[in-house]
């Protein structure tokens, strides 16, 4: 009997850390979401519906609604609180940097992801945000054409097992504005195609993807294309499979795990004091890398290497590479010379510091490394890398920045070492 009681006993408190586990992780109340509507190109008229649909479905089905357009919302200690963001034909540039390095972290943390119409037609110059969203705005019929953007259509459900599609005909009939998409993110689950031959205008495709879902970077993501129309959030095939969307994206309403976030926030600019080391003493500086005890290595296009000790005022010559920075053909400008200079990464024990330069007596561009001692380059300790020929007889675009990634591989931005000038059948030929 007491056998009996003790495994009761275990089974009781592993039932019980279950529950404590379960609790912890989901959402105490009702989820709440987040509709944001900001706008900084065309503003879609069917918004304030859309956001009145939205509230009535949240008031219907158990979850809270709140809206805004105001970007400033996108801070973590806001966003946290809510277990999905539905971006409702937003446009253009909404979000800024600070803005949106706080709403990758927020799906990086679990958070979920709902995209209405032209909440493709947003943040073009922000790739995470096109992965996110699954592409973005390319076209739609009366841009490019004679025909008028809102059309009737036919959708083709390809997915009838996904909630946000299994109670739809296989063939949706529906009158909208028929986006196009570039950029398209191939990883998505597509759940609907447009029939092209169904509508005028816009561009063909020949596969038109029109509503997606997938996991992406820690999020749960669904887009639709639809939601131009003031009609469209009156229609209840087209509520339904919106509400759908959120409680996808809302999952099991767990509480979000910053832990996850690999996104990093940005400082605020207050945090930073600008402080003047050494004013005067360059010519043509182009690359500065520091050391372990933060003195600072600078290269000059000329050659020279100089010095900045930490705590000083002045710089001294610590190296002199004899480079080509000059020349003295016609009508070309020569921007080779030291360009990229980087120390190692494991530089306290090896004392590498690498130089990608352009050497007077060869015409190649080269990566060497030299030896870092006593304060000065050793020249004679020279191993050179990598070198590639580089045309000195034209103008210019010559690059060669150096970086080493979190893995200690080396990057040479080298230019593409081109011009449309002085050269030959070019209508761009300089006459003297």
């Amino acid at each position: 009997m007491n056998a009996f009681n003790n495994q009761f006993k275990v089974l009781m408190i592993l039932a019980l850390g279950i529950l404590v586990v379960t609790s912890c992780s989901t959402r105490s109340g009702k989820p709440k979401i987040l509709v944001f509507s900001k706008t900084a190109g065309y503003y879609h008229e069917s918004i304030p519906e859309g956001l009145a649909a939205l509230q009535k479905l949240g008031a219907e089905n158990g979850f809270e609604v709140d809206t805004t357009k105001n970007a400033d919302y996108f801070t973590e200690e806001v966003l946290k609180e809510y277990s999905a963001v539905v971006f409702l034909s937003t446009t253009g540039d909404v979000l800024d940097h600070y803005q949106q390095a706080e709403f990758e972290r927020y799906i990086q943390s679990g958070g979920g992801y709902v995209g209405i119409h032209a909440a493709a037609d947003t943040e073009y110059d922000w790739p995470w945000y096109a992965k996110l969203v699954g592409g973005n705005f390319l076209d739609h019929p009366g841009i490019n054409d004679p025909h008028p953007n809102v059309q009737d259509g036919v959708l083709e459900v390809i997915d009838r097992d996904h909630p946000t599609t299994s109670f739809l005909p296989e063939k949706w009939g529906r009158n909208d504005e028929w986006y196009t998409y570039k950029n398209f993110n191939e990883a998505v689950n597509v759940l609907m195609t447009l029939d092209e031959d169904s509508y005028q205008g816009g561009a063909d495709t020949g596969y038109h993807p029109m509503a997606w879902y997938h996991e992406y970077d820690g999020g749960r993501v669904f887009y639709t294309g639809g939601g131009h129309t003031k009609e469209s959030f009156q229609e209840d095939l087209f509520l339904k499979h919106v509400l759908e969307g959120i409680n996808y994206a809302i999952g099991k309403n767990h509480n979000l795990n910053y832990s996850n976030a690999i996104s990093k926030r940005v400082p605020e600019e207050d945090r930073f004091e600008k402080k003047t080391l050494v004013m005067g003493e360059f010519n043509e500086p182009t690359e500065f890398t520091i050391l372990p005890n933060l003195d600072i290595l600078i290269s000059q296009r000329r050659g020279e290497i100089l010095l900045y000790k930490n705590g000083d005022s002045t710089v001294s010559q610590a190296g002199l590479l004899d480079v080509y920075w000059k020349t003295e053909t016609p009508r070309v400008n020569a921007e080779e010379g030291l360009l990229g200079l980087k120390a190692d990464p494991n530089f306290a024990k090896n004392r590498w510091v690498y130089a990608f330069y352009s050497p007077t007596d060869k015409w190649v561009n080269r990566l060497s490394r030299f030896k870092f001692e006593n304060d000065m380059i050793t020249m004679d300790s020279e191993q050179v890398i990598l070198e590639f020929y580089s045309q000195r007889d034209i103008c210019c675009h010559t690059g060669g920045s150096i970086a080493f990634d979190k893995d200690g591989l080396l990057y040479v931005s080298a230019g593409d070492n081109s011009t449309p000038f002085n050269q030959a059948n070019s209508p761009h030929t300089l006459r003297g």
